[in-house]
């Protein structure tokens, strides 16, 4: 009799579980939905948020409010996300920094990218290029590499920071191709591009919606772009297994739109058949392009897991080849 009671109260809490959970799902959303984003109004990644932002609010029904939590190098957010209420009702923008990196790059982080959130929505990919003033006489990545091992003194080369995915994109090549740079890292972006085109540096891997338009005038030139297809505003500049005869290579970071992990699957499921819609149109497409980002075909969440595990993989291995490991 005991046992048969156990079972029914069992049988009653999971139907009960499973009534609440469409319940949730059936009335979602209750209220304004909050994108946390990791970077400051007015940069590339909120802009482009705000986008599809506007297009979620009209098939949610609900206002879609953007968040602005930079800080930490963009952990703060993530954090914050993956302790709020997984009811779909707070989201968070993140990037392969803090989903793929940095947990072998610091010693302690308040969230666990594996584990903490579900993947709603990849929906970019933003390359690099390697710049160099076209003082230095490289023409093309082949060049560079040959000049860079024939110099007296090591080229430099700067990124935004130590165990940002610029600084190990560099980090590859001078691996793979046994050159030497020194690095010089910088707390913002724009100056990087500055000190290329002043000379100070030699060299510079660079975001490539902060380069586009000093390529297009020619104040630097862009050796190779580490996306493993052309981008369509920059054609004439090859990817970089292309340029430097790597088969197969590809350094980018991603934007990825998260919900914390305990979100009930029908949300999950309803956010990803959203924004599958609205990052697959040709629009949105079009947007992300201009700003120097390469658009993502919309995946299912096992695929965007499968992806997101395998980067962690690669990158936590370089970070610890390179003595990295645990150091910030």
């Amino acid at each position: 009799m005991l046992r048969r009671n156990l079972i029914t109260a069992a049988f009653g809490l999971a139907f009960s579980g499973a009534a609440i959970g469409a319940a949730t799902a059936q009335d979602y959303p209750s209220r304004n939905v909050t994108i946390v984003v990791p970077l400051a109004a007015g940069t590339g990644m909120d802009t482009l948020v705000r986008v599809y932002a506007d297009e979620l609010q009209k098939t949610l029904g609900k206002p879609v409010v953007i968040e602005n939590q930079p800080g930490a190098a963009l952990m703060l957010a993530a954090q914050n996300v993956a302790r709020a209420a997984p009811d779909g009702h707070t989201l968070v923008v993140s990037t392969s920094s803090p989903m793929a990196i940095n947990q072998a790059l610091y010693k302690k982080i308040n969230y666990d990218a594996e584990k903490d959130f579900v993947p709603l929505s990849l929906y970019v990919k933003s390359p690099f290029v390697l710049i160099v003033n076209p003082s230095l006489g490289a023409m093309n990545m082949k060049d560079f590499i040959k000049k860079a091992k024939e110099s007296e003194k090591p080229f430099t080369y700067g990124t935004p920071g130590a165990g940002t995915l610029l600084h190990l994109t560099m980090e590859v090549l001078k691996r793979d191709f046994q050159f030497k740079a020194d690095h010089v890292p910088y707390r913002n972006s724009p100056q990087i591009v500055t000190d290329v085109i002043g000379a100070h540096i030699t060299s510079a891997i660079s975001e490539t919606g902060a380069s586009l338009t000093l390529i297009r005038d020619g104040k630097v030139s862009a050796l190779g772009i580490t996306s493993d297809t052309r981008h369509p505003q920059l054609p004439d500049v090859p990817p970089m297994a292309e340029a430097a005869g790597i088969p197969g290579f590809e350094a980018v970071s991603w934007h990825v739109l998260l919900a914390p992990s305990a979100t009930p699957k029908p949300i999950v499921e309803r956010l990803q058949k959203e924004m599958a819609a609205i990052t697959g149109s040709e629009a949105f497409q079009k947007r992300a392009t201009t700003v120097g980002l390469i658009p993502v075909k919309p995946d299912t969440v096992d695929g965007m897991l499968a992806y997101m595990k395998k980067e962690r993989e690669r990158w936590s291995a370089l970070v610890t080849q390179l003595g990295l490991a645990g150091s910030l």
